[in-house]
């Protein structure tokens, strides 16, 4: 278990703030970017990485979505297509890695 930076998993303050707030819950990543136990904080709340799995995004469901604040994987992939604007593609075969986080109190 480590004390990761809050950037480190999350990409901007718009997710953290999304987190804060308890409408995101998980994030997807092309890489591993923490470990089950590890911790961060976002404006003084602590958030553990309570699940870290291997996953295409083919795999993702609409459930997945919700819990990364969009309404469903359509959207989802959209949002990923415009923030991703240098040429990104979804494929079903592609290789994720989903990091569920919890609030700790």
């Amino acid at each position: 278990m480590a004390r990761i930076d809050s950037e480190t998993l999350l990409p901007n303050d718009h997710v953290e703030q999304l987190a804060l707030s308890g409408e995101v819950t998980q994030i997807h990543r092309g890489n591993p970017y923490a470990e089950a136990g590890d911790t961060f904080d976002v404006d003084g709340t602590t958030f553990e990485v309570v699940e870290v799995t291997h996953r295409t995004l083919g795999d993702l469901t609409d459930e997945d979505a919700r819990a990364e604040g969009s309404e469903d994987v359509d959207a989802y992939r959209e949002r990923l297509e415009h923030a991703h604007s240098d040429g990104f593609e979804w494929d079903d075969d592609a290789d994720v890695v989903r990091h569920r986080f919890e609030r700790r109190d």
